[in-house]
């Protein structure tokens, strides 16, 4: 996908990937680029798009009630006294991604993020936000990044932090999804639906 924003049955104007699946459209005009704070909310976006890795976000997108289960809604302090029982619970799980590396580096990354004190974690990722007035709008797909020179730093600021399974990439389509970028084309219905937060 190259191009500019499509029409969805509505005759919206929107990002052609928001219309690719049925289940796109509605994480697309009401979550996909607005503000997520909170340190367990940013928690579990950073463990999905960890999930995600390798893998369509779709695939993600139709297990996240299995994986908020799995994970008791990515509550930072729960995962963080998971044991090994729950490991092995977790890699039995068919409602989740059962990937050994990605379930061990969610259970470490908790672990870290206990130690933290509270907003942490939300300041941390939130301070790497761009000067939105300084990016222009993407016209068309092609227009739209999958690595930024902030979505790097990012990265190399958790790993130096004891965070494990995030690089460049992940860190921008966290920063996307999170709303610390607007990624949505001009033409887009959703674009500037809700600004970036400071």
């Amino acid at each position: 996908m190259t191009g500019g924003a499509v029409p969805g049955p509505d005759g919206k104007l929107r990002c052609p990937w928001g219309l690719s699946a049925e289940e796109y459209v509605t994480y697309h005009d009401e979550e996909w680029g607005r503000p997520v704070h909170g340190d367990d909310a940013l928690f579990e976006r950073l463990c999905l798009e960890a999930f995600q890795s390798g893998l369509s976000w779709i695939t993600i997108l139709r297990r996240r009630d299995s994986f908020r289960t799995a994970f008791d809604d990515f509550k930072i302090a729960s995962v963080a006294a998971f044991t090994d029982a729950d490991k092995e619970r977790l890699l039995a799980d068919p409602g989740i991604i059962r990937n050994r590396a990605k379930v061990e580096a969610t259970l470490a990354n908790a672990r870290v993020l206990a130690d933290w004190s509270a907003g942490e974690l939300d300041t941390l990722i939130w301070s790497y936000a761009p000067d939105a007035a300084k990016r222009p709008a993407p016209r068309t797909i092609a227009d739209v990044p999958a690595v930024t020179d902030e979505s790097t730093a990012l990265a190399k600021a958790l790993k130096k932090r004891g965070l494990r399974f995030i690089g460049p990439t992940t860190a921008y389509a966290l920063m996307q999804a999170c709303g610390l970028v607007d990624d949505h084309l001009s033409d887009c219905v959703a674009r500037g639906a809700a600004a970036p937060a400071p």
